[in-house]
């Protein structure tokens, strides 16, 4: 084969792959980290993503180097009103979009995470012929990949029993959930050497590596019965551990306040490395690098959205789970395997209160063993390897 034969075959595409859905950072990190992982594997594979003009992918899919075609967001109607009238018109005119955009892009094969913009990548790609991968990251499934694991090749599922209803042929296997690069960096660091990858992280967020560290979140947003809960047992907290309080935008201001009440004002710093040697009780409305906080954590307080359960499980870092008490349960769901395999607690939103905070916390801080033992037991369940193992079952399936 002379050179010019060879520079054309590395030119031809030898997969094309669609991504579709977004919404959330929860659909896009994981979409974002199959893409990566299915170059990796193959540098000649072209891939690109289908989300909305809404959604954070709208900023992070081409911030990450991947072409982005969007289609309008088209909700399902889920009562009687205006706009269940006006859902046909809109549904077909999508429909006729995701059906231009897998022609121009020559799709081999789809894969969708969910959200609004899968439901209508699925429906198009079945009618095309295209083979369809659906990963869905949830306890329980939503409407959108409902829809898709119908006519799904591939269903991978980062729990057992999702509650999805699959063709005879189709395939239904647990992945897990696809990391994202910063939270598989940590776990090959602490599987290098864990002492070394805690005192780092510790340090680089302004902490005492040898003391006891608690990390509270409740997300991006916040929960304020978590702030609440947590600020208002600080006293009896700051006796057990350090604490890092990512509050969610907007509500910092108030858990400052509670903690200077609870605890004194010398106690409240801020999160990062200029904050070392100063009060014990660091808050801030969002960390951005949260791998580092996940990294030095003896003991999360956190909500249980899929990522975030997923994540602290992969990392084996046990957590006291405060699901989200609206909805269809689906954090509850999240957390409960992990919590039956003993990599944590499930308390009730209506449960975690300040008083159990200060009567159940300082005892779990007081007893490392349990808490080394909880991480075992997370880190069992967790699954850390399913972004390379998504790539591999997507480019089986392209002709």
């Amino acid at each position: 084969m002379s050179v010019t034969e060879k520079e054309q075959e590395e030119i031809i595409p030898s997969a094309r792959v669609v991504l579709a859905g977004g919404g959330t950072a929860g659909h896009v990190n994981p979409l974002l980290s199959v893409g990566d992982a299915i170059r990796q594997r193959d540098p000649r594979a072209v891939v690109t993503v289908i989300g909305t003009n809404q959604g954070l992918e709208r900023d992070l899919v081409p911030k990450a180097g991947y072409e982005l075609d969007t289609i309008d967001k088209v909700p399902f109607p889920r009562r009687p009103d205006a706009s269940m009238v006006m859902f046909p018109s809109r549904w077909h005119r999508e429909l006729a979009r995701v059906r231009m955009i897998l022609t121009n892009r020559q799709a081999d094969v789809v894969v969708g995470f969910g959200g609004y913009a899968s439901a209508p990548v699925y429906w198009a790609a079945h009618r095309m012929g295209i083979p369809i991968v659906v990963h869905e990251q949830n306890a329980r499934a939503g409407m959108a990949n409902r829809l898709g694991a119908r006519w799904a090749t591939v269903v991978a599922t980062a729990y057992d029993d999702t509650g999805l209803t699959v063709g005879s042929e189709a395939e239904l296997v647990r992945v897990g959930l696809p990391l994202r690069p910063a939270i598989s960096r940590l776990i090959e660091a602490r599987e290098k050497d864990p002492r070394v990858s805690r005192r780092d992280c510790a340090q680089a967020l302004g902490l005492d590596p040898d003391r006891e560290i608690v990390v509270v979140t409740g997300g991006s947003l916040g929960a304020v019965s978590v702030n609440v809960a947590v600020s208002c047992a600080a006293r009896e907290l700051l006796r057990h551990a350090q604490v890092v309080h990512l509050t969610g935008r907007g509500k910092d201001v108030d858990v400052r306040a509670m903690v200077a009440r609870q605890a004194g004002a010398d106690v409240v710093n801020d999160v990062g490395p200029t904050s070392a040697g100063q009060g014990d009780y660091h808050v801030a409305p969002y960390l951005e690098r949260i791998d580092l906080a996940f990294g030095c954590a003896d003991l999360v307080i956190c909500r249980s959205g899929a990522g975030t359960v997923c994540e602290l499980s992969a990392l084996g870092v046990p957590a006291v789970y405060v699901p989200l008490p609206i909805g269809n349960g689906e954090q509850r769901f999240n957390a409960a395997p992990v919590v039956e395999a003993g990599g944590g607690l499930l308390v009730s939103d209506e449960e975690f209160t300040p008083s159990w905070v200060a009567d159940d916390i300082p005892g779990l801080l007081s007893d490392p063993e349990r808490l080394v033992e909880a991480g075992r037991h997370a880190w069992s369940y967790g699954i850390r390897d399913a972004a390379g193992t998504m790539a591999s079952k997507v480019l089986s399936l392209v002709r």
